[in-house]
């Protein structure tokens, strides 16, 4: 492909050089250069891609993207000055793979909880509904059933512009994925055509990252700003941000609630460790789903099948046989009476949540008891608010490591400790080491208690400075629970 076919919608201030020569490819890491590549140089968080020209060029790059041009330029390399190279990335990526979110229906979840859920399960009833489709998760990123392993909730622009392509190639209908505000932020999703944008909630989370709660929420918003006319806007009208999310919003608007008015409506008939009955519509339906949190995210998979135009009783049969996506509200079954749950919950909110639907359902006299910890290199002013939720709804709270990355543990259950009232400290114990801490708490359960590990969900791993260690919550509670 041709320089100045890769250039296409990209805001450029100014260009020297050839721009009708051919490329093989483009890339924002200097380390993956080859011979005719487009370089990009983009300032990320920790590096700024502009220290990194002359590499690229010794390792074969023909063109370069950049904000600011070098004072000494080879007259053979093809110079492109643009405003905002993360963006130019993004769309140069786009062109370059032919534009394919043009050709599948490409539909985007963001919000701080619920988005893995919906993303997956839109992915597994359009596949059910008889559809090809491609999947962008946290979890993994699948193309027709195919797995591919996923690094990023969102990945990079090639990557996602490459995965797509591929689905284009393997015929697919429709394309979700998870959008995070990290992509939002860093333009990964500029130069993508969405058929639609769903809003989840907003809640505390990431702001080590966006160092404010305004800043985190103009990223969600910046996602429903780059709607088209064409598109639609699905939004959890529970939450009062939602509104926030509509404002400037070019697309047709859509509301879903479990509490009030709304577009699309649903109401929990009844409830119990197995599944939850549903109202939706006005239309009952059995789900192997619990809590308030995925009553609402079902609402939203229900009310985006809508408005993407498929049957809603064939909708609601799907739905009921649905499962639940790994490490979310997740029954780790085993012979002794006690039940295990392993859970993703690393925000204040999604613990709440959680800890709230386990209350609302267990019988009394049976009693929770939570295994929690923090990550270690993100937001730490969420860590004792996690803890304070964990020992107000829990019987016993267990502080123990999740991935701490390059962080002392000791350090992370510290700030975790300052969030528990002197009150609820006599239920409070701290045990570092993660496997030794879910023993514990199976040890400490008794027959028809409840035993929430909480965290990680699906992850196989824990970081521990720098290098990853096998674990897997759900296996290390079954195994205790086996021993039993």
């Amino acid at each position: 492909m041709e320089i100045n076919d890769i250039l296409e919608n990209i805001d450029v201030i100014s260009l020297e050089g050839d721009n009708n020569q051919s490329i093989s490819g483009i890339e924002f890491d200097s380390r993956n250069v080859f011979p005719r590549s487009l370089f990009v140089a983009v300032k990320g968080t920790r590096s700024d891609g502009h220290d990194y020209i002359g590499k690229a060029l010794s390792s074969g790059a023909v063109a370069v993207i950049c904000e600011k041009l070098p004072e000494i330029r080879d007259k053979n390399i093809c110079w492109i000055r643009t405003t905002d190279s993360a963006k130019a990335l993004g769309i140069a990526a786009s062109n370059f793979f032919g534009n394919p979110s043009s050709s599948v229906k490409l539909i985007g979840v963001t919000g701080t909880n619920g988005k893995t859920t919906i993303a997956t399960l839109l992915y597994r009833m359009f596949t059910r509904l008889g559809y090809k489709c491609g999947l962008f998760s946290t979890v993994c990123n699948y193309i027709r059933g195919k797995e591919l392993p996923a690094t990023h909730t969102t990945p990079d622009p090639i990557r996602i512009n490459s995965l797509l392509a591929e689905m284009v190639n393997e015929g697919c209908d429709y394309a979700f994925m998870e959008v995070s505000s990290h992509a939002t932020d860093q333009e990964r999703i500029a130069g993508l055509d969405f058929a639609g944008g769903i809003f989840t909630n907003l809640t505390h989370d990431h702001l080590d990252y966006h160092k404010t709660f305004d800043k985190y929420l103009a990223a969600k918003k910046k996602f429903f700003d780059s709607l088209s006319p064409q598109s639609f806007a699905l939004i959890n009208a529970d939450d009062r941000n939602g509104k926030v999310m509509l404002q400037n919003c070019l697309s047709r608007h859509f509301t879903f609630s479990t509490r009030g008015m709304a577009d699309f409506r649903c109401a929990i008939i009844e409830q119990g460790f197995e599944g939850m009955g549903l109202r939706i519509q006005g239309e009952e339906v059995w789900t192997r789903f619990i809590g308030d949190f995925n009553a609402s995210n079902i609402l939203a998979v229900y009310a985006a099948s809508a408005l993407l135009g498929a049957d809603k009783n064939e909708v609601l049969t799907v739905l009921s046989d649905l499962h639940p996506v790994p490490g979310r509200l997740e029954v780790v079954k085993a012979p002794a009476n006690i039940t295990g749950i392993v859970d993703y919950a690393h925000t204040p909110d999604a613990l709440l949540n959680v800890i709230e639907t386990i209350n609302k359902i267990r019988a009394g006299g049976r009693q929770l008891i939570t295994v929690v910890g923090a990550g270690g290199d993100r937001d730490t002013t969420k860590r004792p608010k996690m803890a304070a939720i964990c020992a107000e709804g829990s019987d016993k709270i267990i502080l123990t490591s999740d991935n701490p990355r390059t962080e002392n543990p000791e350090r992370i259950l510290d700030d975790m400790e300052k969030g528990i009232a002197p009150d609820m400290k006599r239920k409070t114990l701290r045990i570092t080491n993660r496997r030794e801490a879910i023993k514990s708490a199976v040890m400490l359960a008794g027959p028809g208690d409840i035993v929430l590990v909480a965290g990680k969900g699906h992850e196989t791993y824990q970081e521990i400075n720098g290098v990853r260690h096998h674990f897997d919550d759900r296996e290390e509670l079954k195994a205790a629970l086996e021993m039993k």
